[in-house]
């Protein structure tokens, strides 16, 4: 027995076909972070750049906005040749509002801006972290654990010892 061929695939199946679209929402948010990366790079020649060894005050803002700027290219890239929507992609219909994402997100931030002089930097990463986390459906509690301990170790790693920024690790309600 022979197979029905798939539209437009001669002796295909519709298993094996794979169709290509542009995702919209992908290469409107990547055109946004390059414009908005190439605003922070054109902002920052205005300042002295200095070296990599001795940064002047325009050097941070140039490499970010460099940074956002390929970021952004490369979401504009990857939405103009992006494939048919996975099935863990095809429940959520295009337009749905992720109010879920929206409001932790939102609270994550607005409870590291209260939080972190009376509670500290460790606290406050382990609280903002999971919160945010689970703004994904798909998140597992587990998994939610794990990325908060990683990012929280990699942030006091990076802004503590690294960098030597004066951050205390525990505030004063936690006796810091």
């Amino acid at each position: 027995m022979s197979t029905p061929a798939a539209p437009g695939v001669p002796g295909g199946d519709d298993s094996t076909t794979t169709h290509r679209s542009i995702a919209l929402d992908d290469v409107v948010a990547g055109a946004l972070f390059v414009v908005m990366g190439l605003g922070f790079a054109i902002g920052a020649l205005g300042y002295d750049l200095g070296t990599a060894f001795k940064m002047g005050p325009g050097y941070v803002p140039l490499v970010l906005g460099a940074v956002l700027t390929l970021l952004g290219a490369s979401l504009v890239g990857t939405g103009l040749i992006r494939r048919d929507r996975s099935e863990d992609e095809a429940d959520v219909a295009p337009g749905d509002v992720p109010w879920r994402a929206i409001v932790l997100i939102t609270a994550a931030v607005l409870i590291f801006g209260a939080g972190i002089e009376p509670l500290g930097i460790v606290p406050i990463l382990l609280v903002t972290t999971f919160v945010a986390a689970i703004a994904d459906r798909r998140t597992t509690l587990r998994d939610a654990a794990l990325i908060t301990v990683g990012l929280t170790v990699l942030c006091v790693l990076v802004f503590v010892v690294l960098l030597q920024l004066r951050l205390p690790l525990l505030g004063p309600w936690l006796g810091g």
